[in-house]
């Protein structure tokens, strides 16, 4: 498929000619969001970007306006509109750094989309091949490796948590629910089939799932890996159960601490500040919602060895893990992404089948359940940003800039792409010692 250029141009949704929205960059704060990248290597590498650019969107069901008023993309008039303003500022950027420089184009403003998710839904389904197959085995030459500052170690891991999670309790506060869980949650249905459910129900609902399947009641001993701000503990709690959970955010455990007290489980709910790597005892049910992202493939063995030790007989572990296709996940195990240097450094995405193999490896416990949930997980994507874009002005009350916003924008809604597009999945997954059954 050529590229498609069409005399007619398309108007800049956000009015005015074609400089599109550039925010207030403070360079202090966002240096390489406010200077435009350039020398020599980004003077060669700018029209590379350019080209290849041009040509995976010829290829794609998207639209791509030009300030000239070129359109080019293989998109019928109704396809997902990207609104390039500023061409030789987005190809400086994604000359200089690939997605990352992609990812901060959007940030600068160097382009934009009515419905960002959907344009990025579009590149999502085609992740694969968007770069020739030539050029994706001399990926090492040019993708950045993650820095071993991020790497998952006892030292750094409280360092890379810190950077997302102690934000600003007030900050999650504007747009989770009002049970304060930032991972996906579980609906009656999917679509359109329950679209008044409350989201802190289906948060419920995702909940009670795990600790059914945990095993969770009176009596239990549970320990939870992660503790978010204290929901499934307090839930655990109200079965019977003791809890204690485990984080290394400061500004979680003192919410999740006031919320357990103000609940009145404080009693039955211990949460300390620890690495998983130094957790004792013993547990009858160990559950751990979307916190082995954080953990970097390199300790993949350490976290499920760490579970395997400390889980007593007859035990179960409930995960909730987001996923990624095999063949991705060993193209990008050693990728410094957009997300690492903005999001969650040090994070990575397991596949189930690396989950699989790590537990036969190294422990006794076996996979025995899972259940795919990725439509929930967009849908839920979807309602934060919803909520986040409804409250930015208490968000810049807070002191997140502009630019913060766009940045939180997007990485909502490319979470978003990624799960409507299979791309990513989420699972609550079950394992447990068969033999001690």
């Amino acid at each position: 498929m050529t590229t498609v250029s069409r005399s007619n141009s398309v108007s800049n949704p956000y009015g005015g000619a074609a400089t599109g929205p550039r925010p207030s960059v403070d360079p202090r704060v966002w240096p390489q969001i406010a200077h435009v990248p350039g020398g020599m290597k980004v003077a060669a590498a700018a029209p590379v970007a350019n080209f290849l650019f041009r040509r995976a969107v010829a290829g794609l069901q998207v639209r791509v306006a030009m300030p000239d008023g070129e359109v080019i993309g293989a998109g019928s008039d109704d396809a997902p509109l990207m609104t390039v303003y500023r061409p030789h500022d987005f190809a400086a950027r994604v000359g200089d750094s690939g997605l990352i420089g992609f990812g901060e184009a959007y940030m600068a403003g160097d382009w934009d989309a009515e419905d960002l998710t959907a344009v990025l839904e579009v590149f999502a389904r085609r992740m694969a091949s968007l770069i020739p197959k030539s050029l994706q085995r001399l990926r090492g030459l040019y993708i950045p490796k993650p820095p071993r500052s991020e790497r998952n170690t006892t030292k750094n891991t409280r360092s890379n948590i810190s950077r997302h999670y102690d934000l600003s309790n007030d900050l999650f506060e504007l747009f989770l629910d009002d049970t304060m869980t930032y991972s996906s949650a579980l609906f009656a249905g999917s679509g359109s089939d329950n679209d008044s459910e409350e989201l802190a129900d289906a948060q419920r609902r995702k909940i009670d799932r795990l600790l059914d399947r945990a095993g969770v009641g009176d009596g239990s001993r549970v320990l939870e890996i992660g503790t978010g701000w204290g929901e499934l503990a307090i839930r655990a709690a109200a079965r019977g159960a003791t809890v204690r959970s485990v984080t290394l955010s400061t500004e979680q455990q003192e919410l999740a601490r006031k919320r357990c007290a103000a609940a009145g489980y404080g009693d039955r709910i211990q949460i300390d500040l620890l690495d998983y790597r130094l957790v004792d005892g013993e547990y009858d049910a160990i559950v751990s919602v979307e916190m082995i992202e954080a953990v970097g493939h390199q300790y993949w063995g350490t976290y499920f060895e760490t579970i395997d030790s400390l889980l007593a007989p007859g035990g179960r572990v409930a995960l909730q893990a987001i996923t990624m296709p095999h063949d991705r996940m060993l193209a990008t195990r050693n990728t410094y992404t957009w997300v690492h240097k903005y999001i969650f450094p040090g994070g990575f995405l397991p596949s189930v089948r690396a989950i699989e193999e790590v537990t036969e490896q190294h422990t006794s416990l076996r996979v025995r359940e899972r259940l795919s949930m990725g439509d929930h997980y967009a849908r839920t994507l979807a309602l934060w940003d919803s909520r986040f874009r409804e409250y930015r002005s208490e968000a810049e009350d807070l002191g997140f800039d502009e630019v913060f916003a766009r940045m939180w924008h997007f990485y909502l809604c490319y979470s978003e792409a990624g799960f409507r597009s299979g791309y990513l999945d989420v699972q609550q997954i079950v394992l447990d010692r068969r033999d001690n059954r």
